[in-house]
């Protein structure tokens, strides 16, 4: 699974006006954070379930450098909003990386999730693009 550190790029993406993270903290769960030597699929030890941060305001670059693709493109509805769909979705260079919360595992099989991420592996496939999915320990390219 890609580490945090890895998901990063500066500069960070403008946020999409009026979305925020909310309760959201699936970035605080689903990823490897090795800086905190964190695993993924189990929360960072900063977490306050569904509140966030308790580090907010000191957390480390790796985690302030960094928004879900959700948050940064407007043209992602509000069905893939993390707390409704249970995924966090980002890019790295060709790759669209999606994180599967493991109380949700199978909801990127059910539509709209698996017709648009079928879609969005289809139209980018000619540019050499691809879409990830981590499901638990399984990974599987669309």
């Amino acid at each position: 699974m890609p580490q945090a550190e890895d998901r990063c790029a500066p500069p960070t993406p403008a946020t999409v006006p009026g979305r925020a993270c909310g309760s959201c903290t699936l970035c605080c769960r689903l990823p490897d954070i090795v800086l905190f030597d964190k695993p993924a699929n189990a929360w960072c030890t900063h977490c306050i379930e569904h509140k966030g941060c308790s580090i907010y305001a000191a957390r480390p670059s790796v985690c302030r450098d960094f928004l879900c693709l959700w948050m940064t493109d407007a043209a992602l509805g509000a069905d893939w909003d993390p707390s409704r769909s249970h995924m966090m979705i980002y890019r790295q260079g060709p790759q669209m990386t999606v994180l599967v919360d493991p109380d949700n595992a199978d909801i990127w099989l059910q539509d709209p999730y698996h017709a648009q991420l079928q879609a969005w592996a289809a139209e980018g496939a000619p540019a050499g693009n691809y879409v990830i999915v981590f499901q638990q320990d399984d990974v599987f390219k669309i």
